[in-house]
């Protein structure tokens, strides 16, 4: 069972922009999430760093979402996350896609349904939030 985390609303992301997530991953994590998007139902990076769940190890799933529809899950094999380490995640938002910078890596994923703002985003899962900022 995972409780839901911070949702942050209204946000206001647009290109050039970057959003900071600092946070401390839960000492016996299986797996846990960042929406980014305009809502909860239309996501345009849906991160989901899964340890060990939905039959996958130490793999990055990221996917979209639009009026709950899901798109094809996108896998990152780079996993850059230790169990009970503090994290720090930067999403930079540009025209055409979200990179996303983990230590010592990044990738990007496509702004699928051409989000021109992103004004929400939620986390949850075996991560407690330790701040996040915006620039």
């Amino acid at each position: 069972m995972s409780c839901q985390g911070p949702v942050c609303t209204n946000l206001g992301l647009k290109p050039g922009q970057r959003l900071t997530v600092k946070g401390v991953i839960a000492p016996n994590a299986k797996s846990f999430v960042m929406n980014l998007g305009k809502d909860p139902t239309n996501l345009g990076l849906h991160f989901n760093p899964r340890f060990d769940a939905h039959g996958d190890v130490n793999v990055i799933v990221c996917n979209s979402k639009k009026m709950e529809e899901w798109g094809a899950e996108q896998r990152e094999s780079v996993f850059p996350f230790q169990k009970g380490a503090p994290i720090e995640i930067s999403f930079s938002v540009n025209p055409s896609d979200v990179t996303v910078h983990l230590p010592g890596h990044q990738f990007s994923f496509p702004n699928r349904h051409g989000l021109a703002v992103f004004d929400y985003f939620d986390t949850h899962g075996d991560f407690t939030l330790r701040s996040i900022n915006w620039e």
